[in-house]
């Protein structure tokens, strides 16, 4: 059993991620991994290199329901361009899957901890500048769009976000209006934390110290609390992400990324 004070802490953190997901189509696991691999660690005492995988495994579960309930609310306004899902959700399965099964077990959770950091602060800094794209550049064909999804799906397995952090700016460089791309990587969010949950579940199965009520590398007390708090500010997310200033805001949300980034550098370069 959860204590109430840290059910409550998951609840509040479930709460803001699910608004982020809506908002800016970033499945909220770049907050996410940060405080679950602080509460693992210092609430259920599981290892810190333990605690790092933990995380990005149970951040990425919790995508499962935000993107779901995000992509509801902008498929109503017809924001969501699925003739783009259709074509990078084969490559994000099976780059998802590459790295959940097989790259992420191999990898030290220190590794993973210090890659998060640098792809987050740079994720970060892209964000903070928002750069405009060529005005010729359009989205490539079907097979560079595959090559991109494979790549989504590869980074979004090791770091346990939904991979918005790297479709978003893919698609707005290739010229895809910003609400678009926002609701399009909600929609692209549930392949792609399928396809790593899958691997994050059979890839843990046979590893030592895990937490009672763990699936492989996922807490399930953690997703419940998570998943049940998130699709409810997911959709609030979603309609303010076409009424609120999402550049000003992409700017306040950078710099948090930025902070949260640093602590997961701190803990990776800790762990050597």
């Amino acid at each position: 059993m959860l204590e109430p004070l840290l059910i409550v802490e998951l609840g509040i953190l479930g709460l803001g991620t699910g608004f982020l997901a809506g908002l800016l189509g970033i499945g909220g696991g770049m907050l996410l991994v940060p405080f679950l691999t602080y509460i693992l660690g210092h609430h259920q005492q599981v290892a810190p290199d333990l605690a790092v995988k933990m995380a990005i495994a149970t951040s990425m579960a919790t995508i499962l329901f935000t993107s779901v309930s995000s992509v509801r609310a902008h498929h109503k306004r017809a924001a969501v361009r699925w003739d783009i899902v259709r074509r990078l959700a084969p490559g994000i399965v099976l780059g998802g899957l590459v790295a959940s099964l097989g790259i992420f077990a191999l990898l030290k959770g220190a590794f993973l901890a210090i890659f998060f950091g640098l792809f987050v602060s740079f994720s970060a800094f892209q964000m903070f500048l928002d750069k405009k794209p060529a005005p010729s550049r359009q989205m490539p064909g079907t097979g560079g769009q595959l090559a991109a999804g494979g790549l989504i799906g590869f980074l979004s397995g090791l770091v346990g976000a939904g991979g918005g952090f790297v479709s978003v700016p893919f698609m707005t460089w290739c010229n895809v209006a910003i609400h678009n791309a926002v609701a399009t990587s909600a929609a692209l969010g549930f392949p792609i934390a399928l396809a790593n949950v899958v691997g994050y579940a059979v890839g843990g199965q046979s590893v030592a110290g895990l937490p009672t009520a763990s699936l492989g590398y996922i807490w399930l007390p953690a997703l419940a609390v998570i998943a049940t708090c998130s699709v409810l500010t997911a959709p609030l997310g979603a309609r303010a992400a076409h009424q609120l200033p999402v550049k000003q805001l992409k700017r306040v949300f950078s710099s948090l990324l930025l902070v949260l980034a640093a602590y997961m550098l701190w803990k990776g370069i800790a762990a050597f």
